[in-house]
């Protein structure tokens, strides 16, 4: 899946917010602050591809670091065996880096660290701050207590040279999965589940895509993560909501383990968007059953599946920075993130005629074997874009609903004896009747053009009740196969409340139109190009399908622009 890309744009300062003031408030306070650079870090677990709740994660990450002119490290967080691949590994820088954002030499794994984990256990337990619980997963449920009961162990105050002895025989590898965890020793009566006495390692027999066999038990999250922000020297650790209520046990993990640094933990509320899932765990089942074409799908929230739809780096940077940076949870629209997109490419993709549902037509009166070309604009909005000759000659191919056999009321488009319509940058022309094949279908359309009219857009003075039709030559149009994407869910909500996400599948969410017509200078078109399909959309070269031979062509979004901001 992967694709060669040009060294992105830097991405734009971040605008004030209240993690940045707190970093001021830091900054400012001298202490252990004091002449200290900002760094940050992004610590994505290999176990899936990113998606877009992540981009605001690297947005925050990464964006508050450069505003402070501080660093940030990639941290791949691989302290779970489970589902974990160098595929995924490689698939994470990659999606970064087209972000705009890059992490020079500070690339790390969690993993790098275990033996320094494992001795920051030990000394625990030497302390007395840890033991070895031999609970089962049912036992640890019912002690656990509950808002008025303090949890329980009967290992709590197991002594510390049996617990030693035990932790050092669970990592030679004497106990299978499940038969004992090794639990910090806080306090079981908290108002804070998360202390009483969590567990901080795990037994987990599992082959580790980077250790290998080396290790059969595993450090959990909430105690790796402090350790491995503390060696690497971060001032603040910035991560979503549902981390707050741990961050208590994070300050008492750093509190009580012989560190080089004390991070401070900072959290901010994840991206929701409707109309989407962003749950790994279900983005992987959709690619495992096959309900997706994989993890780049263009229906997919991954990066790399909005990066094949035609999303740009600029348009998910801006998306992020407008939706802001809070405590408060929320759900955005994903018509804004269109909205975000089509701004972009409004500016800078170039102009080109399409059609997709073809049917010719035969402009009677042009002379038999004549081409000309015509000048079209590449973008109007960009004079610096310049413009592009154009192949025009007596058959065209058109939008078949650009005509009509019978008009309907108000409809201005091509139909017998109909109004004089504009050939795009071309003619006007006057439709004089059509052909019909034995289903009764339209397989070509007749008319006639005036000679004087060349150029045919309004600037010419010339008023016409008709509208401007889009057209490609047929002489020397190109076969194109163009996707028609839609939300790969028709709920809005779909992870809300009881449902199953995948009863909300949108079944109408691909619609595949071979045949389509592009003009010729597509033909060697490459991704990532977009373009503005006239009168249709915005369109992308697809950068897994698409060969000079077959052209592919996503559309990114509409030119309909169905967000309206709120105030």
């Amino acid at each position: 899946m992967a694709e060669e890309h040009k060294t992105p744009e830097a991405a734009p300062v971040m605008t004030q917010n209240f993690i940045h003031d707190f970093i001021d408030e830091d900054l400012a306070s001298g202490g252990q602050y004091e002449g200290m650079t900002v760094h940050t870090r992004f610590p994505p677990e290999p176990n899936g591809y990113l998606h877009i709740g992540h981009a605001k994660a690297i947005f925050i990450d990464f964006g508050t670091a450069q505003k402070y002119r501080g660093i940030t490290n990639l941290r791949m967080d691989d302290t779970n065996p489970t589902k974990e691949d160098t595929e995924y590994v490689d698939a994470i820088q990659e999606d970064i880096r087209w972000l705009g954002y890059d992490w020079d030499d500070r690339f790390f794994y969690a993993s790098d660290y275990f033996e320094r984990m494992y001795g920051c256990a030990v000394d625990l337990i030497q302390r007395g701050l840890a033991y070895v619980c031999e609970l089962t997963p049912e036992q640890f449920k019912e002690y656990r207590g509950d808002v008025s009961t303090p949890a329980r162990s009967p290992y709590r105050d197991r002594p510390a040279e049996e617990s030693l002895d035990l932790f050092q025989r669970m990592r030679s590898g004497e106990f299978p999965n499940g038969a004992m965890t090794l639990r910090a020793k806080i306090d079981l009566a908290s108002g804070n589940f998360n202390l009483r006495d969590p567990v901080i390692y795990r037994i987990n027999h599992m082959h580790h895509h980077r250790q290998g066999d080396k290790w059969c038990i595993y450090p959990m999250y909430d105690f790796a993560h402090p350790i491995e922000d503390a060696l690497e020297g971060i001032t603040h650790s910035l991560c979503s909501l549902e981390f707050e209520d741990h961050r208590p046990l994070y300050d008492w993990v750093i509190q009580n383990c012989d560190l080089p640094s004390r991070p401070r933990q900072i959290e901010f509320a994840r991206l929701g968007i409707n109309y989407t899932v962003m749950s790994k765990r279900k983005l992987r089942q959709l690619v495992e059953e096959g309900r997706v074409s994989g993890w780049d799908d263009p229906r997919m929230p991954t990066l790399c599946g909005l990066r094949r739809r035609g999303y740009t780096p600029a348009s998910i940077r801006n998306f992020s920075e407008r939706n802001g940076v809070s405590k408060t949870a929320s759900t955005v629209e994903f018509a804004f993130l269109e909205h975000c997109l089509r701004e972009d490419l409004n500016e800078t993709a170039q102009r080109v005629m399409a059609v997709l549902r073809p049917v010719k037509l035969v402009i009677e009166n042009y002379p038999a074997g004549q081409h000309e070309t015509v000048t079209v604009e590449n973008n109007p909005l960009d004079p610096s874009a310049g413009t592009r000759e154009v192949s025009f000659s007596r058959e065209l191919w058109i939008e078949a609903e650009d005509f009509l056999p019978e008009p309907v009321p108000k409809y201005k488009r091509l139909y017998p004896n109909g109004p004089e319509c504009r050939l795009k940058g071309a003619y006007l022309i006057r439709c004089t009747g059509c052909k019909t094949g034995e289903a009764g279908n339209v397989t070509e359309i007749t008319a006639e053009y005036d000679p004087e009219s060349r150029g045919g857009d309004p600037a010419d003075g010339r008023k016409v009740k008709g509208a401007t039709i889009h057209w490609v030559d047929a002489a020397t149009a190109v076969d194109a196969e163009v996707r028609l994407y839609d939300n790969l869910f028709s709920d809005p909500d779909p992870d809300g409340g009881d449902k199953n996400f995948l009863d909300c599948l949108n079944p109408n969410s691909l619609e595949v139109l071979s045949g389509a017509k592009v003009e010729a200078s597509l033909a060697k078109a490459e991704a990532p190009a977009s373009f503005q399909f006239l009168r249709q959309g915005y369109f992308c070269v697809d950068n897994r399908d698409s060969t000079p031979e077959r052209l592919v062509f996503n559309r990114s979004v509409g030119l309909k622009d169905s967000f309206k901001p709120k105030g």
